[in-house]
């Protein structure tokens, strides 16, 4: 009884794995290996909305492929590079461009690691000097720097008999 419930739920199991890791069909390329090269070119330059660190060529979400296919009409309508970048800025703005223009709305987005790196060291300074101060300074006596000299003698007395 025992076997037959494991046996079933494995069946289970290996048939859920299997549909859920289905691999999804290959999208169709450009009749024209020049479209789709212009194609490659214009979409490495373009971030996926969805996956957000990949580019758009490299993504396989479902609108990656839509925007692809958007991208291949716009070439066979005779756009140059320039006005399909355009139009894909103005339908989902600069965030769409792996480098996205240097203007008053982008400012954060080029300045603002180095403005994040400024104030993590500035921070960390501010905390070693507190830190340094908060540890009391202390002088030794004469009798303390005796007995240290002493060890320390016995220390190098020991270590040239070995």
């Amino acid at each position: 009884m025992l076997r037959k419930t494991l046996s079933s739920l494995l069946l289970t199991f290996v048939l859920l794995c299997s549909i859920s890791t289905s691999a999804k069909d290959a999208v169709p390329l450009a009749d024209d290996p020049v479209i789709e090269q212009r194609l490659i070119v214009i979409s490495e330059e373009m971030r996926c909305l969805v996956c957000q660190n990949e580019s758009l060529a490299g993504s396989r979400s479902d609108l990656a492929n839509d925007l692809r296919r958007e991208i291949r009409i716009l070439i066979t309508e005779g756009k140059t590079d320039e006005q399909i970048r355009n139009f894909m800025v103005e339908r989902y703005g600069d965030f769409v461009l792996y480098r996205p223009p240097v203007k008053p709305i982008t400012w954060l987005l080029w300045i603002g690691p180095f403005v994040i790196l400024l104030a993590g060291i500035i921070g960390l300074m501010v905390y070693l000097r507190r830190r340094n101060q908060a540890v009391p300074s202390t002088t030794l006596s004469e009798a303390d720097n005796r007995r240290i000299d002493t060890l320390l003698q016995d220390a190098k007395s020991s270590s040239i008999e070995k």
